[in-house]
This record gives structure tokens, sequence and C-alpha cells, in this order.
């Protein structure tokens, strides 16, 4: 506030000049303070609350043994929601239900006191990782009423339905964070009625409507929602209770379905048996959602167990629960502190892999994963054509082509050879990865020449004009994607590749000098079906002649004989000096080839 300013007017230049200065000065400081405090009252409206969220964990202790992310378990998730919690200590934990074991959606249920057992350690980590609520599903039925309430009696959880009448089931909670009162509620599913057929059920639209009605009353300002309904009951359920801000809807996760905002609601899917944890980071202002990050965040193994976990995890339930790379292993006392997952020795495999220290494309790192993913324990000794003895095993095996990887016979009493045994082919002492399955780099009896390039490639690919830019200055044999079978031919994009590729080979025996420019044309235009405008002044019915006879096949089939040898079917795929062979993608600048060529 200003009080008691007056503006004076003098006749002192000097006085003047002190007297501007100090209330330019008294202004910048006035504006600077009004800016600030604008600034802050901005600030201050703005609030950022960090929700976190899993649902349908059906008690899953241990991360999924998947051939691809196998992620999740409780001791992951406990140690990221520790190291989150260290950023936004104020972060708000749900489950949206499902979280006891046992049912048709548990996939490692085994018995009634195996299952119980496996809840109680499932609750007491929950409550370790401090979860602020969570709904009560049916699953949370499984074993009984009478064990639920008693379970709820003793824990430090919050258990939430707005729908389902107990005495120890809550409706709903209010938490703050930020200054901002969160109101959160859940909602049962209507199986739960078929697992306790004594209970009280309430529709769950009136039960919702009561329940965001007196959270309002009580000042919540944000109302989250825990739902264990169906994906279309949910979304009918905020569609017609106003009021609702966001929606975590766990129960029986559609594929491909995504986090994301609906009927004016920020909905929030869990990941199926916990195995990411699902983060919100929701920014509100004027007490409205503005925005909103939506995070999956993996529970994968470079996230380090939680020591508070460990001590009440045992290391096994089931036989299920052990196994390490691809052996499985045996669980002794299941279920009890004192359980241990023993696995058997396994003889170990010998592999000799030849390759050559010359060929550029021999990368054999993709078959040694396939090989230690099956056979556990294997570890490769290399040997180098044309040392003597890798020469000497090539000529007695008969082996064309590099590289090779020879597996020992002991490889017999692995468990997985029985299933991967297709894959390989008896070579004297030993097993040979086929080819096929391989893939081969460097053909050993092939005569070497010198500074030859053969490329074979499909017209069709929209790659094509690009590549025939590039390489042209390399003066490539081509061979065209093309396969016979039963007196004619094949192709990816089918006849009409076909007869492109009659007419190219026929444009090339009669017009050689021409053949390029039509080559490089077609690919440009090849979805047209007006060839005859790339011919220009050539003879077309000449070509169409060629194309449309014994002439045209016969330069066909000699053209893609090579491609049948040494059994291309892909391109773009190089061959190098009539010895190497190999494919790249996406190197379509003279340049960028001059690279890959250069030994």
């Amino acid at each position: 506030m200003i009080k008691n300013f007056k503006f004076q007017i003098t006749n002192d230049k000097s006085q003047i000049s002190k007297y501007h200065l100090s209330h330019l000065t008294f202004f910048i400081w006035i504006s600077f303070v009004i800016c600030y405090l604008t600034f802050d009252i901005g600030l201050a409206s703005a609030k950022e609350i960090t929700i976190l969220y899993t649902g349908e964990t059906h008690a899953m202790l241990y991360p999924c043994h998947c051939p691809k992310e196998p992620d999740g378990g409780v001791s992951r998730r406990a140690s990221l929601i520790r190291q989150l919690r260290k950023k936004h200590p104020q972060a708000l934990l749900f489950d949206s239900g499902a979280f006891f074991a046992g049912g048709n959606l548990d996939e490692y249920t085994q018995n009634t006191e195996l299952d119980t057992q496996r809840t109680l350690v499932n609750l007491r980590a929950m409550e370790l990782m401090k979860y602020d609520a969570v709904a009560v599903g049916d699953e949370e039925f499984n074993f009984g009423m009478e064990f639920l309430e008693e379970n709820v009696a003793k824990s430090r959880l919050a258990f939430l339905s707005c729908n389902i009448k107990s005495g120890k089931i809550a409706p709903f909670i209010i938490k703050e964070v930020q200054g901002v009162k969160v109101g959160i509620t859940a909602v049962t599913n209507a199986a739960v009625k078929a697992k306790a057929q004594s209970i009280e059920f309430i529709e769950p639209k009136p039960a919702v409507e009561a329940a965001v009605q007196e959270l309002k009353k009580k000042g919540a300002e944000i109302i989250v929602l825990l739902s264990h309904l169906n994906e279309s009951e949910s979304h009918a359920l905020v569609r017609d209770v106003p009021g609702i801000d966001i929606l975590i809807a766990g129960h029986n996760p559609q594929p491909g379905l995504k986090s994301g905002e609906r009927e004016g609601v920020l909905v929030l899917r869990p990941t199926w048996q916990a195995r990411h944890l699902g983060k919100a980071t929701v920014i509100l202002k004027d007490k409205k959602i503005s925005d909103v990050k939506i995070e999956d965040l993996g529970l994968s193994g470079q996230i380090k167990d939680d020591p508070g976990i460990g001590k009440i995890l045992p290391q096994c339930f089931s036989d299920k629960d052990c196994r390490k790379d691809v052996y499985s292993g045996t669980c002794s006392n299941p279920g009890n502190m004192s359980s241990v997952c023993t696995f058997p020795e396994e003889k170990k495999v010998s592999l000799l892999v030849i390759t050559s220290r010359s060929c550029m494309s021999c990368d054999t790192s993709a078959a040694l994963r396939v090989l230690r993913n099956q056979f556990p324990g294997v570890e490769p000794v290399y040997l180098y054509y044309p040392q003597k003895k890798a020469k000497d095993l090539v000529d007695d095996l008969g082996i064309i082509a590099l590289p090779v990887y020879l597996l020992g016979k002991e490889v017999e009493v692995r468990k997985s050879f029985s299933n991967f045994k297709v894959n390989l082919e008896p070579r004297g002492d030993y097993y040979m990865l086929k080819p096929q399955f391989s893939g081969l780099s460097f053909f050993l009896k092939r005569e070497r020449i010198s500074g030859r390039l053969d490329l074979f490639f499909s017209i069709f690919d929209k790659d094509a004009p690009k590549l025939l830019e590039a390489i042209r200055g390399f003066d490539p044999a081509l061979h065209f994607l093309a396969q016979e079978e039963k007196g004619g031919f094949a192709a990816a994009a089918g006849e009409r590749e076909v007869e492109e590729y009659l007419r190219l080979v026929c444009v090339r025996k009669y017009y050689p000098e021409n053949f390029w420019g039509y080559l490089t044309c077609r690919a440009r235009n090849i979805n047209s079906s007006w060839w005859e405008d790339c011919l220009g002044s050539l003879d077309a019915q000449r070509i169409r002649a060629c194309a449309r006879g014994n002439e045209g096949r016969s330069l066909l089939r000699e053209n893609t004989a090579l491609n049948k040898e040494l059994q291309i079917l892909f391109g773009p795929t190089y061959l190098l000096d009539n010895r190497e062979i190999f494919s790249v993608q996406g190197e379509y600048t003279k340049e960028g080839l001059k690279k890959i060529l250069k030994r």
C-alpha cells in the first residue's frame, strides 16, 4: 500500500533529477513486486499430483518367466516405488482390485493352502509398499467373507468399496496432497454375489453417485474412482455419474487399450500382473486437471530387489517360480521362508564356430544368442579358415560356406535338444546348425572374381529408385527376385512383378544400351501400367513378343539361376567377389555403398 503520496513541483533541476530518479526506482520496485506476486499466485494455483497404480496382480509375487520382457515381481515393484517416493514424497499409490490369489485368472493357482499363504505374503508386501487405497474386487472373496474381513481388520491398508455393505470395508477416504483434498472411492463387480451370497450388494451407479456426493460435501476437490467393473461398465459409470475426475479401470484389461481421456475423465489402466507400474503426473489448475503425463514403468531385471520385501518373500511357491535362464528347477518346502529352488547340473556342450577373418559379413552374434538361450553354458571356440584345423574340418565335413556352428554330440542329453534338433543336421562327430537357420555369408567353393558385384532385388521395393541410382556406378550384375515354379514364375508382388521382369530381360537383350534408362524409369513409375512410355522410341511390339514367349522365360530363368543356387529369396542382397553374400538396409547413397564395399 502507498500512503501520503503527494506530487510536488520544484524549479531546482538537481532536485527534479533526484526526485525523478528516486521515484522511478520506487515505481520499478513496485512493478517488480506486483509481477512477482502475480507470478507467484499463478504458480500457487498450479498443483502437481503423482499417482502410482496397479491392478489385476493376482498375488503375482515373482517376475514372469516370459520369453519377452520377463518383468514384474513385488520386490522390484517395492524398490521402484521407494525410488519414486524420494522424488515425489506425497505420491499416491492405488490398486484397482484382484490382488488376492486363486480364481480362474490366477495363472499360478495351486491349492487353497498355498493360494492363501501367497495372498498373505502379497498383503504384507503391499503394506510395506504403503498403498494408500485398494479396491475390493470379487477375487478378494476367493477365500470367503470371513477371511477377507479378518485380514481387513488386521491390515494397515485402506480396503474400499462403496457398493458393498461391510463394517470393515470403507466406502471412501480423503487424502490431502499438495494442499489438495483427493477423494478416493471404489466399486466392486457383481460377480462378488456368487462368492459371498449373504453380502449386501448395491448396484454400482447409485452407490458411486452417493459416494461422490458425500466426498464433495466433505470438501474433496478431485475424485478418483478405483473400478473393478469391466471396461464397458466403467465407461458407462463415468459417463452417467458427474464429478469423477480420474478412473483407474483395472478389471479384465483389454489388450491394446491405452490410458487417456474418455468422457472428460482421465482413464488409467494398470498392466496385467503388475509387470509394469503405472505412473500419472497430474497437473491441477483451479482445481481442474489441466495436463497429465502417463508412464508405464517396466519392472525389469535392472531394478534391484527391495531388501525389506526379501525378508518376507519365500524363494518359491511352486516349480514354476524356479527358473534360471532356460533351466527349470524344483521348489522344496513351497511357500515357506525355508523354501529353495534346486537346479540339475547339465553336462557342458562344446561348440565350434568356423569363420573367416576376411569375411566382413560373417556376424555370429545372432546365432550365438539363440544357441546360448537353448543350451545355457555353451561357449564357442573359434576356428578361422584357412588355418589347418579349420580347413581340415571344412574338407572332412563337406562344408561349402561360412560361418558354421558345430555342437558336440553331448548336446543330445539336454532337455531342449528334442525340440531344437529340427534345426540341426548330423555331420561326423557333430551336429551342425542348418544354413537355413543360421544363414551363410562366405562361399568357400566358389571361384573368387575380384571386383564382381551381384545385386538381388525387387523392382517393386519402395526404395528401388534410390538403390538403383546409388549402385549404377558400381556396374553390378542384376538379378530379379523371382522363383521358377510349375513351368512359370512367382514373385512377391504377383503376376505384375513377373511380367515386368520378363520385359526387363528382353529389353536388356535387344537394347542393352537403353536398359538402365528403362529400368530406372519403371522403378520410379512401377505402379503405372503404361510401361511403353519408358521405352521411348524402342520397339514395344518386339519387347512384348519376347516377354510373352519362351524367349522371355528362358532369359528370366537364366537371370534367376544364381538366386536358386544360393537360395536367395529376399533383397536387396549383395554377392561380392562371387563369394561373400550380405544384406544391408538403408545405405542408398554412393558414399554409403562405397563404405560397405571397401575391403
